[in-house]
């Protein structure tokens, strides 16, 4: 791992930013000095492995948010610097997040197929039989799977790609690359950037079929499901994106306000749609394996129509949550993304 600087310690900057690029110079020092942090708690924490993971999990959530902040303030930024760290914090918040994902995935899964052959589940109609391997099955490939994720993330943190993108983070401790003062004095404030973003997410929810997720489990909706959920799932994938940059840009113009009730409980039920739409994904998945059990093929496709239905209860809480209107989503609300 390369020396860091402390990250409270870190080099102050030269004059002053332009007061167009002010916030967004404030909010990438502060958010580099949260990465090195976290970078150096997993350091000391390697013999720990549940707090290596939260320190991880930390780490790839400031990537995520420097990553969108370059992104949505690029005109206030050296655009050759922005364009090519960006990246590397989409590659380093992408790996670090993959095996947290498998594994809820898997217990989301687990728990699914529990609950649909319980004692209250119909026999007739139900998994039946094919439950146990199909549980078996799911268990083979997602545990395959985090392996492969963890393995990645070890390898990240043995690289000199993570190397190379800590230097350049650590450099955000002195002077935050600037667009040229004449392009600052253009016009484009940080504010009129962050109006811009969410003037890009209310345009993509209202792109959304919203009439169609009017019920919280919408059995037309699901019919448009088969057999290619994926290409109608993009879209609502992208309001997620849409809706994180959002927040981060307002965390970036109004520090310490954090997302009103609506975003919060919009956010979650993305979150969870994001959840379901690649459960149901995997179901379908591992119901195509070669040589499996005709019932387990169909606990499997139980288990994927089940899936589909938390995806049309997620839309529905979603075009709740955005008409202002209060509605839960199941589970509890996740921790800051």
């Amino acid at each position: 791992m390369p020396r860091l600087p402390e990250p409270d310690h870190l080099p102050e900057t030269a004059p002053g930013p332009d007061p167009a690029a002010a916030p967004v110079a404030a909010a990438l020092r502060a958010e580099a000095a949260a990465f090195l942090r976290a970078l150096r708690h997993h350091t000391e924490a390697a013999q720990d492995p549940q707090e290596a993971r939260e320190a991880a999990r930390a780490l790839g959530r400031s990537a995520r948010r420097l990553g969108a902040i370059l992104h949505t303030f690029r005109p206030l930024l050296d655009r050759e610097w922005a364009d090519r760290l960006r990246p590397e914090l989409t590659w380093l918040g992408g790996v670090l997040a993959d095996e947290h994902l498998v594994a809820a995935r898997l217990t989301r899964l687990l728990a699914s197929l529990h609950r649909l052959s319980g004692p209250a589940a119909p026999r007739r109609g139900g998994p039946g039989i094919g439950t146990a391997k199909a549980g078996a099955l799911l268990e083979r490939r997602l545990t395959l799977a985090r392996t492969r994720a963890h393995s990645a993330c070890l390898t990240a943190f043995a690289s000199a790609r993570l190397h190379a993108l800590v230097d350049e983070v650590a450099l955000l401790g002195g002077e935050v690359p600037l667009a040229p003062d004449d392009r600052l004095r253009s016009g484009a404030r940080a504010d009129a950037l962050a109006e811009a973003a969410a003037r890009r997410l209310a345009d993509a929810v209202a792109a959304l079929p919203l009439h169609r997720a009017g019920h919280p489990y919408n059995a037309d909706a699901l019919a448009l499901a088969v057999p290619a959920p994926d290409g109608q799932d993009t879209p609502w994938h992208q309001v997620r994106l849409l809706l994180r940059l959002h927040r981060y840009a307002q965390e970036v113009v109004a520090p310490g306000t954090g997302p009103g009730p609506r975003v919060a409980a919009a956010r979650r039920a993305l979150d969870q749609h994001r959840d379901a739409s690649e459960a149901a994904h995997e179901a379908a998945s591992a119901a195509a394996t070669p040589r499996i059990a005709p019932t387990t093929a169909y606990a499997l496709g139980v288990l994927h129509a089940d899936q589909r239905h938390e995806v049309e209860a997620a839309r529905y809480a979603f075009q709740r949550a955005w008409a202002g209107e209060a509605v839960g989503v199941g589970g509890e609300e996740p921790g800051r993304r």
